[in-house]
């Protein structure tokens, strides 16, 4: 499931406007034990960013369960004012995944819906459109050789599309992507480390080291620190979603949740 959506989930799961129901931290913990995950207790932190780390956690299988908890009428004491407003509500943020939620009786039941992004006019026609030149790579005066090894991976990167090699072109880009941030966070570490959602080591509360930052926090903390859009926050969290299909497993679940 996309970053994007996840994040949705967590906004709606937390409540709060314009979602009808609020929960707190220890509400929260009893919603994903009715769900059927006993494991999520609230740690105290930020409920946003608690339960999103808990929907990546989440086998496919599971989010099903989530979802089906959210939409079921027990959750909302069967006011059904409340149960139109939350379905509504999650049938909105499910659209982009192509499904769409319903009640038989009290049951919820998952449908596939069809999506249409297409747009008319483009203000061009695809063939004129042109690539834009690679990054400046040396330019960001990183670690020696680390610009010239950011490079050559774009340049591989290029390669692979060439030739049709979708799924290897997509985990150089993951890797390029992940090596590029990095890289920054290693030279302005000061900045990096006094984010407001900095990684701590739960034993000593400092800082992890950057070589032990997910990729995900990664790309939260560059956005928070006002370095990359939100629109490229979102692609990033997408490109970091399908390069994990390099596992097979987890494409079969890809495909599980598409089909």
């Amino acid at each position: 499931m996309d970053e994007n959506t996840l994040e949705n989930l967590a906004e709606f799961i937390c409540g709060g406007e314009p979602y009808p129901v609020y929960r707190t931290g220890a509400e929260l913990t009893r919603f994903f034990r009715r769900a059927g995950l006993r494991h999520a207790v609230h740690d105290g932190s930020t409920r946003k960013w608690w339960t999103l780390e808990v929907l990546r956690t989440c086998s496919p299988m599971q989010l099903r369960q989530i979802i089906e908890r959210l939409a079921s009428p027990l959750e909302y004491g069967g006011d059904r004012e409340t149960i139109k407003s939350a379905l509504n509500s999650l049938n909105k943020i499910l659209s982009v995944e192509g499904l769409r939620v319903k009640l038989e009786g009290k049951a919820p039941i998952f449908e596939p819906i069809e999506v249409d992004f297409t747009i008319e006019d483009m203000g061009g026609k695809e063939e004129d459109l042109k690539p834009l030149p690679p990054p400046a790579f040396l330019s960001l005066r990183l670690e020696p050789g680390i610009g010239d090894l950011l490079q050559e991976r774009c340049d591989e990167v290029q390669k692979c599309m060439d030739s049709g090699a979708y799924l290897a072109a997509t985990v150089m880009m993951g890797s390029l992507l992940e090596g590029l941030l990095l890289g920054v966070f290693q030279r302005n570490p000061t900045v990096a480390n006094q984010a407001v959602n900095t990684p701590v080591d739960s034993k000593t509360g400092k800082p992890k080291n950057f070589s032990n930052w997910k990729l995900s926090e990664m790309i939260d903390i560059a956005h928070s620190l006002g370095w990359i859009d939100l629109d490229v926050k979102k692609f990033s969290h997408a490109l970091r979603e399908f390069r994990n299909l390099i596992h097979p497993h987890s494409q079969r679940f890809y495909l599980y949740w598409a089909y």
